[in-house]
């Protein structure tokens, strides 16, 4: 049986500011992100670009402590927002596969929740994003077929990766905006930082899940890497700290559009 979301209630309310809140934390974290990797790119940086680095320029702000409480209370909006797509569909869309998408993103966003507070609190957050990678490979590959379970996952961050550059290429993105609200060139700049972050997305993704394959292949937990080691490889490619220097900026632009998701996503 169904559920069905109160149409102008109270319940659907909450839960779109809950959206809108979680968006611009979203936002907030992947800006963060991608000037620490532009710092890298440009060798004046020497801080993780990752979750807990942004989380760490964050508190060194004024009123730092504040400000990451304020952003624990934007991931819990997402994870509540994403819980209630779980149960009742995201603007119309009721598929399972959608639902229990859902649900993951859910569960991702209550745990980053967690992770926020508890950097706030003074607890440290967890550790790094690569030694988090490392730690969870390492566990893996020491249970019986940890090497095809690891190399599994691997293959299935890839193929997110790889799904999320294509779709944005597609511009699907889009179909979650309310576009008609928007002005031509409002909405050309926001068709612009969706394609262009998303790509830069993807291909961390897909970047990431290369290393945890390798890593599955070579029987070696050090072969992955967390987001912060990804991004430091794009500056030894063929192409340099431009490569990780293009990446960067796409990042701050997924994080410029997940403000105007914020702002004109459809709940």
């Amino acid at each position: 049986m169904e559920a069905n979301k109160p149409e102008g209630g109270s319940v659907d309310r909450v839960t779109t500011v809950a959206g809108r809140v979680g968006f611009v934390a979203r936002g907030v974290v992947y800006a963060l992100v991608g000037v620490l990797a532009l710092r890298i790119a440009f060798g004046s940086g020497g801080e993780d670009a990752d979750r807990q680095g942004a989380l760490h320029q964050v508190a060194m702000q004024p009123f730092g402590e504040v400000l990451l409480w304020a952003l624990a209370v934007g991931f819990v909006g997402m994870a509540l927002w994403r819980a209630s797509t779980a149960v009742f569909g995201e603007a119309g869309q009721k598929k399972t596969g959608s639902r229990l998408l859902s649900a993951g993103r859910a569960v991702f966003y209550a745990s980053v929740a967690w992770g926020t507070a508890a950097y706030a609190a003074g607890s440290g957050g967890g550790s790094d994003s690569d030694s988090a990678s490392k730690d969870w490979t390492a566990t893996a590959l020491a249970q019986p077929g940890g090497r095809w379970l690891v190399g599994a996952v691997g293959l299935g961050l890839a193929a997110v990766g790889a799904a999320i550059a294509v779709r944005a290429l597609q511009r699907r993105f889009l179909r979650k905006l309310d576009t008609s609200s928007m002005h031509p060139r409002t909405r050309s700049a926001v068709t612009g930082t969706g394609l262009s972050g998303n790509v830069a997305r993807g291909s961390v993704y897909a970047a990431a899940g290369a290393f945890v394959v390798v890593a599955a292949v070579r029987f070696d937990a050090d072969r992955a890497k967390g987001m912060d080691d990804t991004l430091r490889s794009f500056a030894s490619s063929a192409a340099g700290p431009w490569l990780l220097a293009a990446v960067a900026c796409g990042l701050v632009l997924y994080g410029v559009f997940s403000f105007a998701s914020a702002r004109w996503r459809r709940f």
